[in-house]
């Protein structure tokens, strides 16, 4: 094999393998707010953007709503019969769906969901990622292209 035509082999095994896109549709089925327990991770601007949305102080948001976790900020779950929900998911206001009470003001975590970089890997992963949620949006809807994917992939955390 030529330089120039390993180059071309290298380059391309960089690529990512959903360099054409996913499809994604979020059903509102709120398996991505739920399982067992865990945490949903947020920053201090995050906490203003959803103490705002709630019209509450910062201090008031965190104990009302927050845990400190391993020395970082996570929303508080509550047990239900699905698992730990998130104290958000709203599953009684819309029969059938279950919606995000802070939708607009939802954290980075939540926005980014599925395209996270452990979900991104390799599509084995992905497909684990889908079937473990279980989230039957993956796979699903329009084509999420690679520039969007990237975008939320890569947003700082």
């Amino acid at each position: 094999m030529t330089r120039v035509a390993m180059e071309l082999v290298m380059a391309d095994e960089g690529r990512e393998w959903y360099r054409d896109g996913l499809r994604f549709e979020c059903t509102q089925c709120g398996n991505c707010c739920t399982g067992p327990p865990g945490a949903v991770w947020f920053t201090d601007d995050e906490a203003a953007e959803m103490a705002a949305s709630l019209g509450l102080s910062v201090p008031d948001f965190r104990s009302t709503w927050a845990r400190r976790l391993d020395g970082n900020w996570s929303l508080k779950e509550q047990l239900t019969e699905h698992g730990w929900d998130c104290v958000f998911l709203d599953r009684t206001s819309q029969p059938g769906k279950a919606i995000c009470r802070l939708y607009n003001a939802r954290p980075r975590q939540c926005r980014t969901w599925p395209f996270w970089p452990e979900n991104l890997e390799s599509p084995d992963a992905w497909e684990n990622s889908r079937r473990t949620t279980p989230c039957p949006g993956m796979g699903q809807g329009k084509l999420v292209p690679i520039e969007s994917i990237r975008i939320q992939r890569d947003a700082p955390g």
